[in-house]
């Protein structure tokens, strides 16, 4: 899967740079990828819980089980990291209120509405494409201090990005040690790939939005400009 995933890498990790490179309108930038991240992490653990239930009416499936139980588990360790951004942004100056009843822009609806389509319709499987790219493209461990340093605002307005840059390492290793376990069908192979493809693409898009180089929202829908020196 990661052979499939390289052509798709470069524009994720160009958008990641230009998302934090200039300083330039930096806090406005980080209060929206706050506000962004919350409506795709607030989502992760019903995913995962409705993936793992779908898991438990495949009894006849092998992958079914140790899917399952996988994915209850990954919900718990994830389970909070949602109030983290909101902690974040009100520590970054934002009201965490507002963010929280916000409507998320079509770029993180695209991003994770996939997800519970795939998860109902077809296979919870393709659930793992999406948390290999998510966790597969973690933080740096030096960004929260170059951002805190670069906008002023406190250590503290940071616990999300400090956090994932070491948890996620760890949960990739785990994600890959289960895809070598499974006994995967092609077709569940071809699922879990079309599943990061569109994960590392749709993730791009919204990077390339919130670092100004598309429109944060088509003509015609509201936007949700973040708080600080204007739009992103």
């Amino acid at each position: 899967m990661r052979l499939k995933l390289a052509p798709a890498a470069p524009a994720l990790a160009a958008a990641t740079a230009r998302l934090w490179r200039d300083d330039r309108g930096l806090t406005a930038r980080y209060t929206a990828y706050l506000r962004a991240m919350h409506g795709v992490v607030r989502a992760s653990v019903p995913l995962m819980e409705l993936a793992a239930q779908r898991c438990s009416t495949m009894p006849r499936d092998p992958v079914a089980a140790p899917l399952g139980a996988y994915l209850r588990e990954h919900a718990e360790e994830e389970r909070g990291h949602d109030r983290w951004l909101l902690e974040d942004a009100a520590r970054a100056g934002a009201d965490p209120g507002e963010v929280a009843r916000a409507l998320p822009p079509p770029a993180v609806a695209r991003l994770v509405g996939a997800q519970y389509y795939w998860v109902a319709h077809h296979h919870p499987v393709g659930l793992l494409g999406y948390i290999a790219v998510l966790e597969g493209n973690a933080p740096a461990p030096w960004l929260a201090d170059r951002l805190a340093g670069a906008t002023g605002l406190p250590r503290a307005a940071f616990r999300t990005v400090r956090e994932h840059a070491v948890l996620d390492t760890g949960h990739r290793a785990e994600l890959d040690a289960l895809l070598d376990r499974l006994d995967l069908t092609p077709a569940q192979e071809s699922a879990v790939a079309v599943s990061a493809l569109h994960t590392a693409d749709a993730l791009a898009a919204l990077f390339a939005r919130l670092g100004g180089t598309a429109p944060a929202h088509p003509p015609g829908a509201p936007a949700h400009p973040p708080e600080g020196e204007g739009n992103p």
